[in-house]
């Protein structure tokens, strides 16, 4: 962040929003947006609390699910679909309609096929971070250097080798990009099948807290949600950066 040619501290826009909250709140201008310090306080009150921890269990145990399904899938898919020019022509128009589709509609029919347990929660978290990560590992294998192919087959690598040696490290960068992006959309994913499918976790607190208008309580576990999906978009880009040498080598 820039001010007057001045280059500010990372968080400096963080700070200013978090200034902008507090004043807002503290003149009671609505009672949806507490004090940003009452929220803080209310934070450090329930963290510790069975139901807190109850719910933050069964949101990781469905969100950790969803998105590990989202990689193992969406990966090998992508690469298959970045070398076979059939099988793209098959699969990416329906990858296209579900990355720009919304994906609440099809949880009333997912809680008719896998019931209002846990598998559903981890499908629906599955779908909304997988399509964007087929999507960018295509786009990786597909701008793969020629030479690196035609030189695996000409040492005598064989289909796996090449899948696992050359397409999937050449692709690195924008896997690692779709992973990114397939988590943000897996967070959102996991709340809205917590909400639709079966209040639990996160999703039974915000729907505890709202209908009994604990706007500080509510703004405190969006925030948890929010920080645990920024830190893990933050390691993620982290990563995305240090092999970033692999899309120059290509």
């Amino acid at each position: 962040m820039w001010f007057k040619g001045y280059k500010l501290p990372n968080m400096s826009s963080l700070l200013i929003w978090g200034l902008l909250w507090e004043i807002t709140g503290q003149l009671e201008l609505t009672f949806f947006v507490p004090p940003l310090s009452e929220v803080f306080v209310t934070l450090f009150n329930i963290i510790g609390t069975p139901a807190f921890t109850k719910a933050l269990y069964e949101t990781a145990v469905a969100f950790l699910g969803g998105v590990f399904f989202a990689i193992v899938i969406g990966i090998p898919i992508g690469i298959f679909m970045g070398r076979n020019r059939l099988l793209d022509e098959l699969l990416l128009p329906w990858v296209n309609i579900f990355v720009s589709a919304p994906l609440t509609a099809l949880v009333p029919v997912l809680m008719v096929l896998f019931g209002f347990g846990l598998k559903s929660i981890i499908i629906t978290t599955t779908l909304f971070g997988i399509w964007i990560i087929i999507l960018n590992t295509r786009a990786g294998v597909r701008q793969i250097n020629r030479s690196l192919i035609e030189m695996s087959t000409s040492f005598g690598a064989s289909p796996m080798d090449a899948f696992t040696k050359v397409y999937f490290w050449a692709a690195l960068p924008e896997i690692l990009g779709g992973v990114r992006i397939g988590v943000i959309r897996a967070v959102k994913g996991v709340i809205i099948g917590q909400l639709l499918i079966s209040i639990v976790g996160f999703g039974a607190l915000f729907e505890l807290y709202a209908s009994n208008f604990l706007m500080s309580h509510f703004w405190a576990v969006l925030i948890v949600l929010f920080a645990l999906a920024f830190t893990i978009s933050e390691f993620l880009g982290y990563l995305e950066r240090k092999v970033s040498y692999y899309a120059a080598s290509r």
